[in-house]
C-alpha cells in the first residue's frame, strides 16, 4: 500500500506544473492548491487563466510544514524560488498526526500564539527576505470537520496566522472561509474535503485581486 501511495505522489510530481522561466507567481502548499490539477483546474490553473500570465505551481497532495520528504515538504517545494509573490498554504496535515482536542504543540511548532515563532513564520520570513510578497490562504471549514472537535484546531491556526501577517504589510492572510460555505457541496470534492473545479475557481477569484504588479 505504501508503495503504491508513493508510486502515485511521484506521478504528481512529475505531472506538476513546475515554475515557468517568465513566472511571478508561484503557488505552493498542499492538495487544497493541488486539488483539480489533473483536469487543468487547480487555483494555479485558475489565476493563470484569470491573470492571463504564467503562474508556477509546487503544490503537492500530503504537503507538510514540517517534516515531509522533499516536495511534500512545503519550505523544500519554494527552495531556490524567488518571485514577486507566493501564494500557499500548509499545516493541515501537520495537525492529522495530533488528535482534535489535543494539539497545542502541532499548532505551537507551526506558529506561536503571537505569531511571531515557528515553522510558518520562518518560511514566511525567508520569503520576504527573497524580496517575495507571500499571500497565506487560510483553510476553509470542510462539511468533513464542521461542527466537529476538529473544526477548532483551524479556527486557533487562523488567529495566528491573522497576528503574523497584521506585523507585515508584505503578507497578507486570504481567507477561504470567504468564499467558501460547509452547507454547499458543489463547492467540495466527493470527499467532502478538497475542493471541486468550482471550489478552486473560487479559491482563485479570492486570490487573483490580491496579486497586483508592484
Amino acid at each position: 500500500m505504501k508503495h503504491l501511495l508513493l508510486l502515485s505522489l511521484l506521478f504528481l510530481a512529475a505531472c506538476g506544473r513546475g515554475v515557468p522561466d517568465q513566472a511571478r507567481i508561484v503557488v505552493a502548499g498542499d492538495s487544497v492548491m493541488a486539488w483539480n490539477r489533473s483536469a487543468g483546474a487547480s487555483v494555479a490553473d485558475q489565476l493563470q487563466a484569470r491573470l492571463g500570465e504564467p503562474v508556477g505551481d509546487v503544490s503537492l497532495p500530503l504537503a507538510r510544514v514540517t517534516g515531509g520528504a522533499g516536495p511534500l515538504n512545503i519550505p523544500t517545494q519554494l527552495q531556490g524560488i524567488t518571485v514577486s509573490h507566493v501564494v500557499l498554504n500548509g499545516g493541515a496535515n501537520d495537525l492529522t498526526s495530533c488528535e482534535c482536542g489535543r494539539c497545542s504543540a502541532i499548532l505551537d511548532r507551526l506558529i506561536s500564539e503571537d505569531g511571531t515563532s515557528g515553522a510558518i513564520p520562518a518560511l514566511v520570513a525567508d520569503l520576504r527576505r527573497r524580496g517575495s510578497r507571500v499571500i497565506w490562504a487560510d483553510y476553509y471549514t470542510s462539511p468533513r470537520y464542521a461542527g466537529t472537535a476538529c473544526e477548532p484546531r483551524y479556527k486557533v491556526l487562523e488567529s495566528r496566522l491573522g497576528r503574523m501577517a497584521a506585523r507585515d504589510p508584505g503578507v497578507t492572510l486570504a481567507d477561504m472561509d470567504d468564499v467558501f460555505r460547509p452547507d454547499d457541496l458543489t463547492l467540495f470534492a466527493s470527499d467532502k474535503t478538497h475542493p471541486s473545479q468550482k471550489g478552486s475557481a473560487r479559491i482563485a477569484d479570492l486570490i487573483a485581486p490580491l496579486l497586483t504588479r508592484r
